[in-house]
């Protein structure tokens, strides 16, 4: 029942609160003149106290308006509100000293010693400040009362920590029960935080078992990602789900808000350390420049407009096929930068008319090209489709950005370019064979200033029809998860950083190069499905079953950065590395291009894959229809 109370009880009105410290400070005034006068009443009536208090009383009055002291909640009392006491007290006291050096003047004797004062000073700041402690304790012993309260552990014992402590106590819902600290220095071990005892990270299965614990919650500001996944990882062995704390500013303000505590995600745990960016050489790339991006809509594309809006182009223009994400993208863009004008273009690549009016009308300086068709089954099941798009697209874009004098144009490409076993990927090799080679030739000729960079990199977390958006959706139907093979490995990399390497890599190209991302170790999506499974908490094989479907059309196990005959050289960047590839000769790469469009049109796709193979000699067709090609070769 009190719960209920507790539950429902609004805040105190704010003329209440300044009630209550009025007649706090009225109280700390009278104490005051009797322990400076040893309760000698007729030696404090010389001063007259009935009147001298009440002009002190609204002194303060003045002083808690000025300083709104009144304005913090009670139960959420912290150290920002004593300081906000002392500064009243302290404008009231500097009041009152003007106030008696005035009557002074003109009476001949202080309104009020200045002995009281001082005592009055120190006993309302103690008391203010203690009486909001004793409601912020009432509160907090009443809610440890409620029932069905989770057990929980925070690891860090820092200023993080201690914020983290003061939001659960102050949560007026009651949900967690915070048992201890856990903190890998060992220094803190057995010390406490507001009575909250400390203990080192080894001592985590003994608090499990001893206190039934249900939830981590990490608060931690820049914990590294391989910490964070021993945590999880020993978290999850123990059926205890984590948490951690995604902002800490609103608790810097007083916001006790504990929806800023979030269960982990497999994102969380993928990601890298902060990208390190050459930010002034991307501004000169950028500001107030043209910027074009293909594929403006998409997963990649929308996150570059992001970024490079925030670097302040003069014009943005995106250009993709998707109507809908591409007004989605556009009103975001448009709500966060009125400086820069935005354009968007319901557009395909492969329409050669209308693609030449966009450059003629905005002739850009920089174009990210990230417009492509990347799902291996359905484009093994539509070869021309992929043929016509990820190398003609490109082919016409790079042709255009040589017509109409683009300093640089970015390509993104993908891992599955290296040792093709797909139409896809071997499409995607094919157009960064023709962007270099064309590089090349402008070099020789001088024809032609663009330069053109190539960046390749794996699958991005949470990219339109990626495994993690697929895994959650079969894990909120109850499974089962489909896993095509119990050994497959996939690189992944988050959106953003994808990004951010993409636009680094574009800026330090000089032209003709093949940049390629440090992915990190890959990941087996087997143990992917695994951990997903355990933190949405549930069981494996008991709420949730993994299913293998066998590999599809086109796909391999393992995904690669660089192919057999390639190796690699440093940048200046660290997870940036520059790929040594076989270069084509440019008028053999037009021929081959050249016979590829009569294939399409001719529609034999037999005779269009079997050019494909013979154009990049590694391509082997794996779980294809295609497989025959290569036996017949």
């Amino acid at each position: 029942m009190f719960q209920d109370i507790i539950n429902r009880l609004t805040f105190l009105p704010r003329w209440v609160i300044i009630l209550i410290d009025l007649s706090v400070i009225a109280l700390s005034l009278g104490l005051a003149f009797f322990m400076r006068f040893n309760f000698n009443v007729n030696t404090i009536d010389m001063f007259d106290p009935s009147y001298s208090i009440p002009i002190a009383l609204f002194i303060s009055l003045i002083s808690t308006l000025l300083t709104k002291s009144y304005a913090g909640i009670v139960r959420y009392t912290g150290i920002q509100d004593a300081v906000r006491i002392l500064y009243t007290e302290f404008l009231s006291l500097s009041f009152l000293i003007i106030l008696n050096l005035i009557y002074f003047y003109n009476v001949g004797k202080n309104l009020i010693p200045y002995s009281v004062l001082f005592i009055s000073f120190f006993v309302s700041s103690l008391l203010l400040y203690q009486y909001r402690l004793i409601v912020k304790s009432v509160f907090s012993y009443y809610k440890s009362s409620f029932p069905n309260k989770i057990p929980v552990l925070i690891f860090g014992a820092g200023v993080a920590g201690f914020l983290t402590k003061q939001a659960i106590e102050a949560d007026m819902t009651g949900q967690y029960k915070l048992i201890a600290f856990l903190d890998d220095d060992v220094k803190k071990n057995r010390k406490d935080i507001n009575g909250t005892k400390i203990y080192s990270y080894d001592k985590l299965p003994e608090l499990v078992l001893k206190h039934k614990i249900k939830k981590i919650i990490i608060a931690v500001k820049n914990l590294s990602i391989e910490r964070k996944n021993e945590i999880v990882d020993d978290a999850l062995n123990h059926l205890i789900r984590v948490s951690y704390v995604t902002s800490f500013d609103k608790w810097l303000r007083n916001d006790w808000d504990v929806k800023e505590i979030r269960d982990v995600n497999i994102e969380d745990l993928l990601g890298r350390e902060v990208i390190k960016l050459d930010n002034k050489s991307i501004e000169t790339e950028i500001s107030g420049k043209v910027i074009f991006i293909t594929g403006g809509a998409g997963s990649i594309g929308s996150e570059l407009a992001r970024q490079v809006l925030s670097y302040k182009p003069h014009t943005l223009v995106l250009i993709d096929q998707a109507e809908s994400p591409l007004y989605e993208i556009e009103r975001e863009l448009r709500a966060k930068n009125q400086q820069t004008k935005l354009f968007v273009f319901v557009a395909n690549v492969c329409n050669k008319s209308r693609i030449r009016k966009i450059f003629n009308e905005f002739k850009p300086h920089t174009l990210f090209h990230a417009a492509a068709y990347k799902h291996v089954p359905l484009m093994e099941s539509n070869p021309s489709e992929a043929v016509s798009v990820n190398i003609f697209g490109t082919k016409l874009l790079a042709d255009l950005a040589v017509e109409f004098r683009v300093q640089k144009f970015v390509m993104i490409s993908t891992d599955k370019a290296v040792n093709p076993t797909n139409v896809m990927g071997c499409t995607k090799r094919i157009a960064e064979i023709y962007v270099q080679s064309l590089n090349r030739h402008l070099e020789k000729t001088g024809m032609g200033k663009t330069s053109f960079v190539t960046t390749r990199f794996g699958n991005v977390l949470g990219s339109n029809g990626s495994v993690i958006p697929i895994f959650k959706e079969q894990i909120k139907k109850g499974g089962p998860i489909t896993v095509t093979h119990p050994e497959i490995t996939r690189f992944f990399m988050t959106i953003p950083e994808a990004c951010e390497l993409v636009i680094e890599a574009g800026v330090m190209g000089y032209g003709g190069e093949i940049f390629i991302f440090d992915m990190g170790k890959p990941v087996k999506i087997f143990d992917l499905a695994r951990k997903m499974i355990k933190l949405s908490g549930k069981e494996l094989n008991k709420d949730i079953e993994i299913v293998f479907t066998g590999l599809r059309d086109g796909e391999k196990l393992y995904e690669e950065l660089l192919s057999d005959q390639e190796n690699t050289i440093p940048t200046h960047h660290e997870k940036i590395l520059k790929a040594k590839v076989s270069e084509y000769q440019y008028d053999e790469v037009c021929r081959n291009l050249d016979l590829l469009e009569e294939f399409i049109d001719d529609k034999n796709e037999h005779k269009m894959v079997t050019l494909m193979k013979e154009v990049v000699p590694e391509y082997k067709s794996s779980y294809s229809r295609f497989e025959a090609l290569d036996i017949a070769h």
